[in-house]
């Protein structure tokens, strides 16, 4: 390789998004690589900015003759995306509305407020306890949708604001980790549904996804669960399991053994902030048992809102695809109505958050037509269904791809 220029460096998100830059580097932050400037400037809205924090990495360019993957890509819908985020940002869609986001946070706390007044009013029978955890259950899932709205830098316009407010929802408002979410969140972003690259498709042997994976895995003789079945046990360990078990685990630990104490700070004054609340009404154990019971009914809307726009799509080894096309293939979109938008915190507009993901999510149903003609002009697959088909289809999926695996397994 040639003398790497000291310009091109990275902060701590263009980890995520530099990660799989092979080539074509210039010595200024906003063309970083030819082919990954578009996965750059998704992630980082003031490049003069960044620019500041690449020193501690250099980035150079690739000599003539070193081989390139970059090659197969086309340039025709590299160069008519820049273009197409030229006029989302002459029609100012990555300006945010405040006081959407204001009313966000504020029927949040009105549903906190809402579930202790039931049980402070009616008492702690059965059906008060069920209305608030349930009540619990839709403010923890949507603050879940507003900590990434922070976490993606798409509210304020100075990133140190979208990172104290991330930490404040996410670790205040539910006892999760900001860092912990970073880390996982934009390597998911940067090679959505790639295997060994999105930590959101290693599903650690419990499930086999897409085409290419149950082959392989039935090829090579392996079982670690019966996976033409997984589709009828994927109620049982998903939907119940992720955030109480999985996630709660993993966030904890990864809070301790990275020394995240500022993290862990704020997550503990959220558990403080629910123990004190309610082990009045049900003491220790039980407000134990009530905490994992909305972490179960979390669980489950969170998993079918995450998934019907991903694991439905192609799963596969790294293609190395210009990011449009990548973002495509491995996204869909859900159709667009007040209860779907306020259901999924918008990611029923998935396509146009994982092209744009630091664009305030009330404007991504204004960029969608001109994504959808860009998709037309180049013969790209633009998906987009009714919930419930998007929901059944996780089943389907599952169920194609622990067939494909049974066959593999016997037959080849």
């Amino acid at each position: 390789m040639t003398r790497e220029p000291p310009g091109c460096r990275r902060n701590s998100l263009t980890s995520y998004t530099l990660r799989s830059i092979t080539s074509h580097r210039s010595s200024h932050p906003e063309r970083c690589a030819t082919s990954s400037q578009d996965a750059f400037r998704a992630f980082h809205p003031d490049l003069k900015f960044v620019g500041k924090f690449l020193k501690p990495l250099l980035i150079g360019e690739l000599a003539p003759e070193e081989p390139s993957q970059d090659h197969g890509k086309n340039s025709k819908i590299i160069e008519d995306f820049r273009a197409l985020k030229k006029t989302a940002e002459d029609m100012n869609l990555f300006k945010t509305n405040h006081v959407f986001f204001l009313l966000l946070l504020a029927h949040i706390i009105a549903l906190e407020s809402i579930a202790w007044f039931t049980v402070f009013y009616f008492g702690n029978g059965w059906i008060p306890t069920l209305i608030t955890a349930f009540v619990l259950a839709t403010s923890q899932a949507q603050a879940g949708w507003l900590q990434h709205d922070y976490g993606h830098l798409s509210v304020y316009r100075k990133p140190k604001w979208n990172h104290l407010v991330h930490k404040f929802v996410i670790g205040h408002l539910k006892g999760a980790s900001a860092n912990w979410w970073n880390h996982r969140h934009f390597q998911h972003h940067a090679k959505p549904n790639i295997f060994h690259k999105d930590p959101d498709v290693n599903m650690l042997h419990v499930f086999v996804l897409g085409e290419w994976q149950p082959i392989e895995y039935g090829k090579k003789k392996l079982k670690y669960l019966p996976y033409n079945h997984q589709h009828e046990y994927f109620f049982l360990i998903g939907p119940p399991l992720l955030i109480p078990m999985y996630f709660q685990y993993q966030i904890i630990m990864t809070m301790i053994v990275h020394k995240n104490w500022v993290d862990l700070a704020w997550a503990i004054s959220y558990y403080i902030r629910f123990f004190v609340t309610y082990i009045p009404f049900y003491g220790i154990l039980g407000a134990l048992l009530f905490l994992n019971f909305i972490r179960f009914l979390e669980s489950h809307w969170f998993v079918w809102v995450t998934q019907m726009n991903h694991i439905v799509m192609e799963i596969d080894q790294e293609a190395y695809r210009d990011w449009f096309s990548s973002q495509l293939t491995a996204t869909c979109n859900v159709e667009q109505s007040f209860f779907n938008d306020w259901f999924s915190g918008h990611l029923n507009f998935q396509i146009e958050h994982h092209l744009f993901p630091t664009m305030p999510r009330h404007n991504l149903h204004k960029i969608a037509p001109l994504v959808k003609s860009l998709c037309a002009k180049h013969g790209i697959e633009y998906q987009e269904k009714p919930l419930l088909r998007a929901l059944l289809d996780i089943i389907r999926s599952l169920r194609k791809s622990g067939k494909l695996w049974l066959d593999a397994y016997l037959h080849k």
